[in-house]
């Protein structure tokens, strides 16, 4: 029996050429990685996008156009790759705009992209992490107490009420991001939610340095890394920790690094780790521990929950992809995110107007511990270029907001393509590098199909 093809992406990465034979009829040969459709290839294309294929010269041989990427499984003949791809579950909590709901136990939700316009992210529309299920928080939310102990010579009992008043806060504009946002992007498949861009949010957090609070229990020249637990119920019920991450000293005395209390300048709620939690910013969201309840310091890495194996951690050196069997001994620590852009103001599957020539784009970008160079953005599937103008970040860890205006030139389908450049000279790849078994550091560029009618 021959193995089944379980979808295009599958498909195209085993055998790109093949793929395109199979899927779109190809009649010639590729020429490059360009000019690779043509006469009923070309047209059968056409027709599962639903226009013609602007700029059909430029279309890269071996790559599933964005407007069917997310379809579950390849379609039996041409003219059945029009049909539309299940609908995702959307979720539906008072208070919270329609997110993508990526699991249930325990609740994992992302944003669309075009829902992450706004220069800060509002509450409703912020991505939704739980590793475990969500803890009773008591109704005077002021009395919540965290520890600070391990190598200080002086242990911290602390209310948040004592927080905020034994220490100043402050107010940062922050990136927060999953460790595995884009990860739908690996091939094959990684490990846990498939998130496409949407595990991230940029919003005002106000809290204390954590810096304030540790110079204030004195640390120990043996002090080497934090580990942060929560109040959040493990799923089975047991009485153990659902994630314990930690961070480097180095980076818990980062003045931006918080014991936040406030978010958008409203009290944290408790879907979003309230009513105390931690921000690390620029780093996998995974340090920011929510409903924040200890913080040991330890004389060496921590150890932790979801700070070993595979978990949270990138390949040092290249493995290969599918390999669920890769030794953690070649695996590195997960921090800083890498560089990755967004298109926000167009939806993916846009129909635009008849006559749509001048189209303004805009959006964000950000790159982890960097800033951002150069954002560019192409409509001929990256053959050429046109650099964007990239606005200033409000402070360090805040995403920047980049504008750009591109012509379409004719009637039919097209994909704006956006990838940003980071402060060290980084680019967004075109696909997914780096394949790990949990799919960290997927930050392929972002890529949104519209069709202009006729």
């Amino acid at each position: 029996m021959p193995k089944p093809e379980r979808g295009l992406t599958e498909l195209y990465s085993d055998d790109p050429e093949r793929a395109d034979a199979v899927i779109w009829g190809r009649d010639a040969p590729a020429v490059g990685r360009r000019g690779f459709l043509g006469g009923a290839g070309l047209a059968a294309m056409s027709a599962a996008v639903g226009g013609t294929i602007a700029f059909a010269d430029r279309f890269p041989a071996g790559l599933v156009p964005a407007a069917l990427a997310q379809q579950a499984a390849p379609p039996p003949a041409p003219a059945a790759a029009a049909a539309a791809a299940a609908a995702p579950k959307t979720l539906q909590m008072e208070g919270k705009a329609a997110l993508v709901m990526l699991g249930d136990k325990p609740l994992v939700a992302e944003t669309p992209e075009h829902m992450l316009d706004d220069a800060v992210t509002p509450l409703d529309k912020f991505f939704i992490r739980n590793n475990g299920n969500l803890p009773t928080v008591p109704l005077d939310a002021k009395a919540w107490k965290i520890t600070v102990d391990g190598e200080v010579n002086t242990p911290l009992a602390l209310t948040a009420a004592e927080l905020e008043s034994r220490f100043k806060p402050v107010t940062y504009r922050m990136m927060l991001e999953c460790g595995g946002n884009g990860r739908s992007g690996f091939s094959p498949q990684a490990r846990g939610n498939q998130w496409t861009n949407g595990g991230a949010g940029c919003a005002d957090w106000t809290g204390v340095p954590l810096m304030e609070v540790l110079k204030a229990a004195g640390l120990k020249p043996s002090a080497k890394y934090t580990a942060h637990y929560g109040a959040d119920v493990h799923l089975s019920g047991d009485a153990r920790p659902t994630l314990s991450r930690g961070v480097r000293i180095e980076k818990a005395m980062d003045p931006h690094t918080l014991i936040a209390t406030r978010m958008n300048g409203k009290p944290l709620t408790p879907i979003h780790g309230g009513p105390v939690r931690l921000i690390v910013p620029g780093w996998a969201g995974s340090a920011s521990h929510k409903w924040l309840t200890r913080l040991w310091i330890r004389d060496k890495e921590h150890d932790g929950p979801g700070m070993t194996g595979w978990s949270y951690r990138t390949a040092r050196t290249p493995i290969v992809p599918g390999n669920e069997k890769a030794d953690p001994k070649n695996s590195a620590i997960m921090e800083a995110m890498p560089v990755r852009s967004l298109i926000t103001n167009v939806a993916h599957g846009t129909t635009l107007a008849p006559g749509t020539r001048k189209l303004p784009l805009r959006g964000h970008a950000w790159a982890g511990e960097r800033s951002i160079k150069a954002v560019h953005v192409s409509i001929d599937y990256g053959a050429t270029w046109r650099p964007a103008k990239v606005n200033a970040p409000k402070n360090k860890y805040a995403w920047q907001r980049w504008n750009a205006e591109v012509t379409l030139p004719s009637v039919g389908y097209y994909e704006l393509w956006v990838r940003a450049t980071d402060s060290a000279g980084t680019m967004q790849p075109h696909v997914v590098g780096n394949w790990n078994p949990q799919g960290y550091g997927g930050n392929a560029l972002h890529r949104v199909a519209v069709l202009v009618e006729s």
